[in-house]
């Protein structure tokens, strides 16, 4: 497919020349929803780090094992922060499979992500896309798509799913990650996965270059700075892992952390003790 070719899901203005980090996604899942600049990208990042794709798919492997746990644990709403461009086995996808009425709210500043999720749900009343910046998180929480779709008075799924490493300094990652919190009720999960310079597989530093030449910088983080955006929140087991060893499915192998890149963990908010 030629990026003019895709012109129906390309918005109105959309920078064409810009490579993003949602596309760029897609394009190492074997999605067709990305631009040759994003591809360029995506070229250099596999010339650097070979496993770069593999990496890839194994978070998105993660995200679907961790909306069935969620589904598991009773969990029917799921907030997804960073959310991207929906490709086969998306969080509506499978938590509707489970539960038709299972409702979900795909959040991205991305318009391309945006517009291809919009129109893709377009017959789906219960799931709806949301074109704002997740560090806004008023600006998400008071959204039309969160205030028809989710009850904040209930457990919500809270994804964020490679989003913290695309969170700059400053506003601190903590205080976005515990404003969402606050606004969750009791038994509400949050989970993770977030780029680390700890393993060596994505280690070399000419990664985050290549990203600097995006929309999207990536900022690596380490094992106490991840455990920080857990403030608040109980980890389930396994604990903080990697996306690969997270419940892995059952014939899946153990794969040795220094090749898998992405730290990953669910956390629950604690309910109140009734008896204190």
């Amino acid at each position: 497919m030629t990026d003019q070719e895709g012109a129906d899901w390309i918005p109105p203005g959309a920078d064409l020349s810009r490579p993003s980090a949602a596309r760029i996604y897609d394009y190492l899942l074997g999605g067709a929803h990305n631009l040759a600049a994003d591809r360029a990208v995506a070229h250099k990042l596999e010339a650097i780090q070979p496993q770069v794709a593999t990496v890839a798919r194994r978070n998105r492997a993660f995200l679907r094992r961790v909306v069935r746990y969620l589904l598991e644990q009773g969990v029917r709403q799921f907030l997804d922060l960073g959310s991207g461009i929906p490709t086969v086995g998306n969080v509506h996808e499978v938590a509707q499979e489970v539960d038709a009425g299972a409702k979900v709210v795909y959040v991205d500043y991305e318009p391309v992500a945006v517009a291809h999720s919009l129109m893709l749900l377009k017959d789906n009343p219960n799931a709806e896309a949301l074109e704002a910046d997740a560090t806004n998180t008023e600006a998400v929480l008071k959204s039309e798509p969160v205030k028809e779709l989710l009850d904040l008075s209930e457990p919500v799924g809270l994804l964020a799913i490679t989003l913290g490493h695309y969170l700059p300094p400053e506003p601190d990652p903590r205080s976005v990650f515990a404003a969402y919190r606050d606004a969750l009720a009791p038994g509400s999960y949050v989970a993770l996965t977030h780029l680390t310079n700890d393993f060596a597989v994505l280690r070399d530093p000419r990664v985050a270059e290549t990203m600097r030449k995006t929309q999207d910088h990536i900022y690596p983080r380490s094992r106490d700075e991840v455990l920080a955006l857990f403030d608040g929140f109980e980890l389930v087991e396994p604990g903080l892992t990697t996306s690969a060893n997270w419940r892995p499915d059952r014939l899946a192998a153990v794969v040795d952390p220094e090749e898998d890149g992405l730290y990953a963990g669910v956390g629950i908010k604690p309910r109140a003790n009734r008896f204190s």
